[in-house]
């Protein structure tokens, strides 16, 4: 039997190299926040997500990995790009009514919501003791967004509620590629859902954003291609090869660095007021986060073999 990747250790490079990768995937939402000041939601998402297809296509291309879809795959393909096409229309949306630090506390709930879903629906995935106290404090964490009502709450009471629908719909995405990734490869999900997604993005931006384009500038630029480049393809392969040498608990043991990075840097970067309340959210999702990954960690433990047997 081949032996599972090491879920328990992680050299300094591959630590480093996975946090790099989440602190990117905070910054991602204050990128989405800015290439939106000069682009509506439809066109920086088409835009992005025709860019990151590009390079993820030609990287399988390279690396040899087949792209074309077995027979009777392109169905469940074609759903799961629905779904994920559904998610980032919310989120481009939301993000044009909410602050980069409130979407990136509200995006990072996705743990939970999974965690809920796999315990009814995916075979192995119960909620433990230590889960369950982990859910409670990342919802937690969510209500004390919404209760955080500064300048333009009615607006951002709107772009919450979108990007919180969003996390759901994100949460269903990813049970239904845990059920696609036992027969379909994880590089042909992604690259499918991507490229499903730019005609739909296409069609929609002449018809929902007014306008398309209102200026574009240097960092616009610079938000898209980190986007499409870094947060989506680099981030993507990268992710994906630390998962394969080393495992999925111990990667995630850094997932908690997302949302940290997503205020931070939405407070440092965009002048967002970083309030109490949002504070406080921080802390209780991070601290859920860090609960709910302590209870997976304990599930692992207990199914390695012991020494010697």
């Amino acid at each position: 039997m081949t032996p599972l990747p090491s879920d328990t250790r992680l050299p300094l490079l591959a630590a480093a190299m996975a946090a790099f990768l989440c602190v990117l995937w905070g910054a991602n939402t204050v990128a989405i926040k800015f290439s939106l000041s000069g682009l509506g939601p439809f066109t920086a998402a088409g835009v992005r997500f025709a860019l990151s297809t590009l390079i993820l296509g030609a990287w399988a291309l390279i690396s040899g990995r087949p792209l074309r879809p077995a027979p009777g795959h392109l169905r469940p393909l074609l759903i799961n790009s629905l779904l994920f096409t559904l998610q980032l229309a919310l989120v481009y949306v939301g993000f044009t009514l909410t602050q980069a630090s409130r979407g990136a506390l509200l995006t990072n709930l996705q743990p939970f919501f999974l965690l809920f879903l796999a315990h009814f629906f995916l075979a192995g995935d119960r909620i433990t003791w230590l889960k369950l106290i982990g859910l409670i404090l990342g919802f937690s964490g969510a209500a004390c967004v919404f209760l955080d009502r500064p300048g333009g709450g009615e607006r951002f009471m709107a772009g919450d509620f979108l990007l919180l629908v969003s996390t759901f719909i994100w949460a269903c995405s990813a049970a239904y590629t845990k059920h696609l990734v036992r027969r379909i490869s994880s590089v042909q999900i992604v690259f499918y859902q991507l490229l499903f997604s730019i005609p739909l993005f296409a069609l929609g931006a002449p018809v929902w954003d007014s306008p398309m384009v209102t200026e574009i500038t240097a960092g616009i630029v610079a938000a898209i291609l980190f986007q499409g480049v870094l947060t989506t393809a680099f981030a993507f392969v990268a992710w994906t090869r630390l998962m394969h040498t080393y495992g999925a608990v111990a990667l995630h043991s850094f997932v908690f660095l997302i949302p940290v990075s997503g205020v931070l840097l939405a407070g440092l970067l965009l002048d967002e007021p970083i309030g109490i309340m949002i504070l406080l959210a921080l802390v209780l999702i991070v601290a859920g986060i860090f609960t709910v990954q302590l209870g997976q960690h304990r599930e692992v433990a207990g199914l390695m073999p012991r020494r010697g047997s």
